[in-house]
């Protein structure tokens, strides 16, 4: 009788379903799932924004695309969850929005409202102004975060400014470079978002430390991959530059190629692979 070694097979040609390919499609599931993992630089992060929302004072985030900074936003909102008791309004600590495009005033203050899940109405950009306003003061919102705030259009920072002057709201605005480029212009949309903060790319000893932790949080492969011998690091280094955004992706993709080879580590070969991609 010819027998066969499961943890050997991946998948038949034909394509049928065996109970490790379903543990296979489990764990890539899990591996493309977004998983946020308390790095020290974010706390350090969230706790400088714990200190702008209590002082109630607007800053900007700024940092290259892929170090990041949306991550580090979103987890943040995370750690500060709506309050409600019974059926009272509920409070709303901090509000997170991100910009897909280049936005007006009316897209802005709809964002806004429908952040808080509130319904928007129709109508003019002083509709829409005014209902933003009365859902904020309503959910006792302190801390408004908005993300790729360089498409915000120039005419609209004043507005953005308002809510911060009217409400007594901390406007924490997130972006590139570009976004310091555009407030510049305006001297008093800078003297108002004055206060910054650089979100950087990974180095050194904390660039190592990261690497361990996406092994042992993020990848929890059976067999340890060991990537943060030189070897492995100086693959790692070469394809990802420090951009945690990338680190992500990279190691991500290394696992799920390994466990679909049917491999329990992420081998160097593999590793090699992807990172000639990213190179």
């Amino acid at each position: 009788m010819l027998t066969t070694n499961p943890a050997q097979i991946i998948a038949t040609e034909l394509g049928e379903i065996t109970p490790h390919n379903d543990q296979l499609q489990q764990e890539i599931t899990r591996l493309n799932r977004r998983t946020i993992v308390p790095l020290e630089h974010v706390l350090d992060l969230h706790n400088w924004l714990d200190e702008k929302r209590k002082a109630r004072q607007s800053c900007r985030l700024v940092g290259e695309s892929r170090t990041g900074k949306s991550i580090a936003c979103t987890s943040y909102q995370l750690r500060n969850k709506p309050i409600q008791k019974g059926q009272e309004t509920p409070k709303v600590p901090v509000v997170y929005i991100i910009l897909p495009t280049k936005w007006g005033a009316k897209e802005l203050f709809k964002e806004i409202i429908e952040a808080l899940h509130y319904r928007a109405v129709k109508g003019t950009v002083s509709d829409f102004r005014s209902r933003a306003m009365d859902v904020l003061k309503a959910c006792d919102v302190e801390m408004l975060i908005i993300d790729e705030a360089d498409r915000l259009k120039p005419d609209i920072f004043p507005e953005v400014r308002d809510i911060n002057d009217k409400l007594d709201i901390s406007v924490v605005l997130v972006g590139t470079d570009r976004l310091d480029a555009v407030i510049k212009k305006d001297e008093q949309v800078l003297n108002r978002f004055r206060s910054h903060r650089r979100f950087g790319r990974l180095a050194g000893q904390d660039f190592k430390l990261t690497v361990t932790i996406w092994e042992e949080k993020v990848l929890k492969l059976p067999v340890a991959s060991n990537l943060t011998s030189p070897a492995m690091m100086k693959i790692i280094a070469r394809a990802t530059e420090g951009y945690i955004g990338r680190l992500d992706e990279v190691l991500r993709e290394a696992a799920i190629k390994a466990l679909s080879r049917g491999h329990k580590r992420i081998e160097k070969e593999v590793l090699e692979e992807v990172a000639r991609e990213y190179s």
